[in-house]
């Protein structure tokens, strides 16, 4: 059994030699493909440096740009030579410059004399690939993209939107299922011939070079005709970042790639010298026959595209300002956002923060100033209560608490009287709570000694702004956790819903409402709302309150019991 190389090379010649001769040294053919970009100078000096060793040929080159046919182009050439030159190749390996083999190259070929009729590429259909970059999947199969991507974007867009108005596709050739996959593989020599060979091959080579990136759908779709059995995985670690770009490999990933067990690994970074020199690994008779695990590197690479793209929520800085789409969260740590709670009760702050130990802020937005907990001018990480400080951006001013702070819980009130540039901001944080109870503003207003007559136009103003608060919050884009009742709702059984937001807030450590706090004398506000109403302003918000409602408010029922069992 033999194993040969079809290697591509188009830059870092110094590494592509280097990686040359360890596959020579394992007695491994090796035919080179140089990108005809490169110059004739280079070319030569690097044909030169492989002069004195035998079984290294160097094909015809093609012109390989990213995403276009010459990829494709480049490994037929090269695999046809190596097939002619070298009958005794039992398996074939594209691999390119910046590939290194991780493991003893004997291991790599021991493993594929155990697996003889086996054909390792990555190939899955359309259907089931979900990592395709950029929204073109099928649509790769069925446009024509004569354009290449990187260097002709304009033209490679407009081709595409046009050939989508017009309702355009493209005929798939009989018998082929496209799929896809890594363009890394390793090929028996009888599926490579049969591909390089097949009567047909005109027509599906005129057919992929109008593919995109037919290097990653050319082999995988066509060894699905020829081959015996296909193990759908490549032998080599490639990763890529969720915007398709292949990760590079640093001296740093050392112990990454040991643990790993793969046989080969690309992209290495050209400058890693503690990789080369570590790689390959010597013989080792236990890990000589163990299988290539890439679940550790997988989970890393998973969990640092999530850090990538999700980052830490509330963490904002001058290396990397999330994306507002892609965030799972605005704020650090989850906090609590309470409307209309003060204007129910008394002393409403205090209490909350003796029940549940957390910091209880006033109106952080009020329009006078940032009423923080303690009532102080500075909090925490120097924020200042200054209005004009804290609206130049609102959502900043809030995570930079919720940041500074985050050792605490955090509630602050809110209102249809405070500045409003902060309610998109909350309704769509998954870390936010929002309990809001409606039409509690009309509250103070009876409570101020004025006429219905005197407020109708202030009541009318802040239940405009409230009805446009619930609607944000009920709207598709709202992620918080959310609870709206009206004002007559919550009168209705306020102790109860109390316990629920200790209980959310403090979790085991929150105390059971034993004592409610005080709620403000609400008699005669159904005659003030009537009165409102008299005055030609609806108070919808608040719910149908009656007198009696507000005589029961004061006669609340005691709090449902815990239930506690005894062992």
């Amino acid at each position: 059994m033999s194993l040969g190389i079809v290697m591509l090379v188009h830059t870092a010649f110094d590494r592509a030699e280097q990686m040359v001769r360890v596959w020579d040294a394992a007695g491994c053919p090796v035919v080179i493909h140089v990108d005809s970009e490169v110059g004739q100078e280079t070319h030569d000096a690097f044909k030169h440096a492989l002069a004195d060793l035998a079984n290294v040929r160097f094909c015809a080159r093609n012109r390989c740009e990213w995403g276009t046919w010459g990829l494709v182009a480049a490994s037929q050439t090269a695999a046809t030579m190596l097939l002619e030159d070298f009958p005794d190749v039992s398996h074939v390996y594209l691999a390119s410059g910046a590939c290194l083999p991780l493991r003893p190259v004997d291991e790599l070929i021991a493993f594929l004399i155990d697996h003889p009729d086996t054909d390792f590429i990555e190939s899955a259909t359309t259907a089931d690939v979900p990592w395709t970059v950029s929204g073109l999947d099928r649509e790769r199969f069925t446009l024509r993209f004569p354009f290449a991507w990187k260097k002709r974007r304009k033209l490679f867009d407009s081709a595409v939107k046009l050939q989508q108005m017009l309702g355009y596709t493209r005929k798939t050739p009989d018998g082929l299922v496209p799929h896809m996959g890594s363009q890394w593989w390793c090929l028996t020599r009888q599926t490579l011939d049969a591909i390089l060979q097949d009567p047909n091959r005109p027509a599906y080579d005129h057919y992929f070079r109008q593919v995109w990136i037919p290097d990653e759908s050319y082999y995988q779709s066509l060894v699905r005709i020829h081959a015996r059995r296909v193990e759908s995985r490549s032998l080599t670690l490639a990763k890529f970042d969720f915007q398709g770009k292949p990760h590079i490999f640093f001296d740093d990933h050392m112990q990454l790639l040991r643990r790993s067990d793969c046989f080969v690994a690309r992209k290495i970074w050209k400058d890693a010298e503690l990789l080369y020199r570590s790689f390959p690994r010597k013989n080792d008779p236990d890990c000589a026959k163990a299988a290539p695990n890439t679940g550790t590197v997988d989970r890393l690479f998973s969990q640092a595209a999530m850090r990538r793209t999700l980052g830490r929520p509330g963490l904002y800085m001058q290396s990397r300002f999330p994306s507002i789409d892609r965030e799972n969260g605005v704020a650090a740590a989850r906090y609590t956002v309470l409307q209309g709670f003060d204007d129910v009760f008394e002393q409403f702050q205090n209490w909350l923060a003796r029940r549940t130990g957390a910091q209880v802020h006033g109106h952080l937005y009020a329009k006078d100033r940032a009423h923080f907990a303690g009532d102080g001018k500075i909090y925490k990480g120097g924020l200042s209560d200054h209005p004009r400080l804290r609206d130049y951006n609102a959502t900043m001013f809030l995570t930079n608490l919720v940041w500074n702070g985050r050792e605490d819980y955090h509630c602050f009130q809110f209102g249809p009287a405070d500045s409003q540039d902060i309610r998109w901001t909350i309704a769509r944080d998954t870390n936010a709570s929002i309990w809001v109870i409606s039409g509690a503003w009309a509250i103070p207003l009876f409570r101020s000694g004025r006429a219905a007559s005197d407020v109708r136009a202030e009541a009318a103003r802040l239940q405009r702004i409230e009805n446009a608060f619930l609607k944000t919050l009920r709207g598709p884009n709202a992620h918080a956790r959310i609870s709206i009742m009206s004002l007559a709702e919550f009168i209705q059984a306020p102790t109860d819903a109390l316990q629920t937001i200790i209980d959310d807030i403090a979790g085991h450590r929150g105390k059971a409402v034993s004592e409610p706090p005080k709620m403000a004398d609400l008699d005669g506000l159904a005659d003030f709302l009537q009165d409102l109403r008299n005055q030609g302003m609806h108070p919808f918000l608040t719910g149908d309150i009656t007198q009696g409602d507000a005589r029961q408010a004061k006669r609340d029922a005691p709090p449902k019991p815990y239930i506690v069992a005894r062992k």
